[in-house]
């Protein structure tokens, strides 16, 4: 235990290395923001080896202010980048099937591999069906038939 107190900055550092790899998995900069607390941890356990207080109180101070004022900026730079589509803007045009029967008030689809609740543009899609998200109607997508034109 006492080599642990002296040494916890190692166990900071995996934190960190942890948080940064599993951060390529999600792509939102929130693992990645922790992961800088985890890193200010490093620092203060380098400085401070004993005060494990200090150390958590560091990382919990860094991690919650990179939330708050880092993390917000880079998302809205990325959104306004050029080229950029959010996951909602790339549904449309889109290939999928239709899981249910899709009418034009309701059904289920999955499109780009995530499943949506959806409505036909006009008529009825039977259940697998090859469909082709046409644009977003508030939490629903709307859907035609892949190989039909349309209406």
């Amino acid at each position: 235990m006492q080599w642990l107190a002296e040494n916890a900055w190692i166990v900071w550092l995996i934190i960190a290395v942890g948080l940064a790899i599993a951060e390529t998995s999600t792509l939102d900069f929130t693992l990645l923001m922790l992961a800088s607390g985890a890193l200010a941890g490093v620092a203060v356990a380098l400085v401070f080896p004993g005060l494990i207080w200090l150390q958590i109180l560091v990382a919990l101070i860094v991690a919650v202010a990179m939330l708050l004022l880092l993390r917000p900026t880079l998302l809205a730079k990325i959104r306004s980048a050029p080229g950029y589509r959010s996951s909602l803007e790339k549904m449309v045009g889109s290939a999928g099937v239709a899981i249910t029967e899709i009418t034009t008030e309701t059904g289920e689809a999955k499109v780009s591999g995530e499943s949506w609740t959806a409505r036909a543009v006009e008529g009825t899609i039977p259940a697998g069906t090859e469909i082709e998200g046409y644009q977003i109607d508030g939490e629903l997508a709307v859907v035609y038939p892949r190989h039909q034109a349309l209406p």
